[in-house]
């Protein structure tokens, strides 16, 4: 489990002076509780691929996560992890990961592992680094980009199968290549575990008030100045919108237009 932030500008910014003072405050609260890494990637220009950086320790007090919130780009993901029960904390499964150009990060978890794994080809297997559920559903999307897919209509595929195959898990993720950002709000049958709010009771006073309220939403809103900006609950403040459920969600880098994508219909559409 873990939290998402994202924005796509008319011009180069950095997520600390996207999400505010408030913004910030709130986003190392929240590592507080995901702690289990962090992560970060960015666009410098439309039409560049991403950089990206990564780490298994926490947000909190390490410089490199400060240098990443003051980098200027025109749209940038920012991962907090909060890791599934039994999955390792390792720099390999931080997010987000990147390959071929894209960046992938991932809130939710898809189980059983084994029957995701068993989704990719044998190439696609011998891609991963790490051992989690989020890198194999990345690399589900890299195949279908593969076969000529555009990033949003291969990532809607995905996700669409996926729910299919996976009915309760958070599809959530933030992908971003040179030309756009795509951000998946898929978990309207999720809820976290027993074991899960077992972990999260004991920072429910420090944590930011609307960090409970739904977990797995997503949220997003426009500025003044044209960005951007989508944020999970407890990252979004006041005056955020619901990003429509069940739905993938396409920004242009270049003009920050949008399209979404519902799963219903593509499913309907594709079987």
């Amino acid at each position: 489990m873990c939290r998402l932030f994202a924005f796509v500008s008319s011009d180069r910014s950095a997520a600390r002076r996207e999400l505010g003072r408030d913004g910030m405050e709130s986003l190392l609260s929240l590592a507080r509780l995901h702690g289990d890494g962090w992560g970060w990637a960015g666009v410098s220009a439309p039409g560049q691929p991403p950089a990206a950086h990564r780490s298994a320790r926490s947000a909190i007090g390490d410089p490199a996560f400060d240098q990443a919130m003051d980098a200027e780009c025109r749209a940038a993901i920012v991962h907090l992890r909060w890791a599934t029960a039994g999955l390792p904390v390792l720099d390999c499964n931080a997010h987000p990961f990147t390959a071929d150009g894209i960046a992938f990060a991932h809130n939710g978890s898809i189980k059983p592992l084994e029957q995701l794994r068993s989704l990719l080809s044998a190439e696609s297997v011998a891609t991963l680094t790490g051992t989690t559920d989020s890198e194999m559903y990345f690399a589900l999307i890299r195949e279908k980009v593969a076969e000529g897919l555009g990033l949003h209509e291969a990532t809607t595929r995905v996700a669409t199968m996926l729910r299919e195959l996976f009915p309760l898990a958070s599809l959530n993720a933030l992908v971003l290549d040179a030309d756009q950002l795509v951000v998946v709000h898929a978990s309207a049958t999720s809820v976290l575990t027993d074991h899960d709010l077992s972990r999260l009771a004991p920072l429910a006073d420090v944590l930011p008030s609307e960090h409970n309220e739904d977990y797995f939403a997503l949220r997003w809103r426009e500025g003044a100045d044209g960005t951007i900006s989508v944020g999970s609950t407890g990252v979004a403040g006041d005056g955020w919108t619901p990003l429509p459920a069940e739905t993938v969600t396409a920004i242009r880098l270049d003009d920050r237009s949008a399209s979404t994508l519902d799963l219903a219909a593509e499913h309907a559409l594709h079987g």
